[in-house]
């Protein structure tokens, strides 16, 4: 994708290292015995998370190595409280410990295990596993072409009505609309004039191989275009649109 997209290009390596270093964590978290509350789980993440630190140091832009440089120093207690505060009130601009985190709360997902020690907002807005934001939503590629929510922490995916703000709620369908380009045939911003915020939809009817959270990356145009247009996005994907 990134050979073939020169505007998001330089997102798309980057966020290729970044899936990489994830994955890592991933497979770590996999084998340990895990609670749900970082503060008791710190034992399993805080090594991988320090590791991770020291690799985004080499290929991340120079104020992401300078901050994680500097955690890195401080040494074990700062990892801690980074990942601990985040958990206790996530941001979607504080980008190391959600990087570091994101795995950890698949696991969790994965394995039904409670999140404890942070917010899990209730309602069909929120992730029903641990009550994050959506980051986007999905048409299936049935013959309906069902949506889906898929969130930003813990990347579960639950159904959505169609035509309804994924952040108000608003149903009015004359208060919500879409942007299309056709340089994304299969991505469309979904936006609301009533709360005036918007979030990515990934069309699998019109390709069905698309990777929903690497696709919206590389949809970034689209992104500049709802800023422009005086929109917020719901969640800040990792490289920060």
């Amino acid at each position: 994708m990134a050979a073939l997209n020169d505007a998001a290009r330089p997102l798309l390596v980057f966020y290729g290292r970044l899936l990489g270093l994830q994955r890592d964590g991933y497979r770590t978290l996999g084998g340990a015995m895990l609670s749900g509350s970082v503060e008791g789980d710190l034992g399993s993440l805080r090594p991988w998370a320090s590791s991770l630190l020291t690799s985004l140091s080499a290929i991340g832009p120079a104020m992401l190595v300078e901050e994680a440089t500097r955690i890195v120093e401080a040494g074990a207690p700062a990892v801690d409280q980074m990942l601990v505060d985040w958990w206790r009130a996530p941001s979607d601009d504080r980008f190391l410990p959600k990087v570091v985190l994101q795995p950890y709360a698949q696991r969790l997902a994965e394995q039904a295990i409670q999140p404890s020690g942070r917010e899990t907002p209730r309602g069909e807005h929120f992730c029903p596993r641990c009550g994050g934001s959506p980051q986007l939503s999905i048409l299936r590629g049935d013959v309906d072409g069902s949506r889906v929510l898929q969130c930003a922490t813990c990347f579960t995916t639950w159904p959505f009505q169609r035509v309804r703000c994924a952040y108000c709620g608003d149903q009015n369908e004359h208060r919500l609309s879409y942007f299309h380009s056709p340089a994304f045939d299969h991505l469309r911003l979904d936006t609301c004039s009533v709360c005036r915020h918007y979030l990515k939809t990934v069309d699998l009817r019109r390709l069905g191989t698309a990777v929903p959270l690497v696709d919206e990356v590389a949809g970034a145009p689209l992104d500049t275009w709802a800023r422009d247009n005086g929109y917020e996005k719901i969640e800040l994907n990792l490289v920060g649109l």
